[in-house]
């Protein structure tokens, strides 16, 4: 019976998979919102809890600033999540008992729920190890970026607390990153200031000012910039030129139609990289959602094939709802790669010869397929020898 099943056995692997990964995603996301909410709350209306006599003041104050910031980068390491990121994984592992930890300190009847979400979410995270299994993959300049700000913050922090002598206002090391913080992102209080007659803590700021505000428009541009022009590229179906220039030995899928989506499934499994290039801009939004590569173009026409570096694909498969079509895309194509191989496939067997002529060094009709492995397999013939005769006969 149905209703004795448990829902394990009812719900296929792959769905269990989804749910319990966007069940994670979501989770997470909550305690990032949370997190950000209960600290506005006790910032704005400070309620004593049952260990506000346990906990400073000063402490718990802390505890609700920093909350919030925690809450915020939680919402980064929840997007990195949706994404399959291992960093992600990593982060969130590191986050959660940092806002459960946050959230007892604050000692406030708010933070209650954020306490139980925070420490409830972990033992899911945990079983969801190997959903996230995607790197982080960060390019030369990315790195060297990231390295630049951090290393002027540091400058910063570490050269204005060794002329705190110099300044009115540095004491602390604290006050010296608030200085450098708020110089190099060109804010500017004016509440920590270099002595008048301080040539040297002139010097050092001006210095903090230049290296400050190139190290936050380079990092800008190569840390944000590109997530910016990929989330652009799969909202208009595109690959950013970055992407297409690295592209090399991979399949080319021209055309997409009903016959192209078991091509797409196959080729995935396979784990080879591969393009398809489109017209149907709603196929290439829905493809690109799916993390495929796609151009958007005519695959008939050369300037779409030449950004899908048909010059460097392996081969090279024509795949689309219209035999006509396909020809004019044969044509193209053997014209533009005389040396790799073009396989295509008829919709109508009588199309075979003329697509075979314009240039398709094999032709496959999924139709006649088709028909030969439902009878062969009755009869209980091995269907990889029996494809592999099909494909001679033709």
């Amino acid at each position: 019976m149905v209703g004795d099943q448990s829902l394990r056995e009812r719900l296929p692997e792959n769905w269990r998979r989804v749910l319990t990964t966007r069940a994670t995603v979501i989770l997470v996301l909550l305690v990032a919102l949370l997190s950000v909410a209960t600290a506005v709350l006790n910032i704005w209306n400070p309620n004593p809890g049952p260990l506000h006599g346990y906990v400073p003041e000063a402490i718990q104050s802390a505890a609700a600033f920093t909350g919030a910031l925690t809450g915020f980068t939680m919402v980064g390491s929840a997007l990195a999540l949706r994404r399959g990121l291992r960093a992600g994984w990593w982060a969130t592992l590191v986050l959660l008992p940092l806002t459960a930890a946050q959230g007892l300190l604050q000692s406030s009847p708010y933070s209650f729920p954020l306490v139980v979400l925070s420490i409830v979410s972990i033992p899911l995270l945990l079983l969801t190890y190997d959903r996230f299994d995607k790197p982080l993959s960060l390019t030369t300049t990315q790195i060297a970026a990231g390295a630049a700000l951090v290393g002027v913050q540091l400058y910063g922090t570490i050269g204005g607390y060794t002329l705190r002598d110099h300044f009115d206002g540095i004491d602390t090391i604290l006050d010296a990153f608030y200085f450098t913080l708020i110089t190099s992102s060109t804010v500017g209080y004016g509440d920590v200031t270099p002595n008048p007659n301080s040539i040297e803590g002139m010097l050092f700021t001006m210095s903090v000012l230049v290296l400050g505000v190139a190290s936050f428009g380079i990092a800008i541009g190569a840390l944000v910039g590109p997530l910016i022009q990929d989330r652009i590229s799969k909202t208009l179906g595109k690959m950013t030129e970055s992407q297409l220039q690295l592209l090399d030995e991979h399949i080319l899928v021209l055309g997409y139609g009903e016959l192209t989506e078991p091509i797409v499934d196959e080729l995935a499994d396979s784990a080879r990289e591969y393009v398809v290039v489109t017209t149907d801009r709603d196929a290439a939004t829905m493809l690109a959602d799916r993390d495929i590569a796609v151009v958007t173009g005519d695959p008939s026409d050369e300037e779409p094939l030449h950004r899908a570096k048909i010059d460097r694909a392996a081969a090279i498969l024509v795949a689309t709802n219209h035999d006509a079509e396909d020809a004019l895309t044969v044509l193209t194509a053997r014209q533009l790669a005389a040396d790799t191989r073009i396989v295509a496939a008829a919709t109508d067997r009588e199309n075979i010869k003329k697509l075979e002529r314009a240039g398709a060094d094999a032709v496959i009709s999924p139709a006649q397929l088709g028909g030969h492995l439902l009878v062969q397999s009755a009869l209980g013939s091995d269907e990889t020898a029996l494809v592999d005769r099909i494909l001679e006969s033709e």
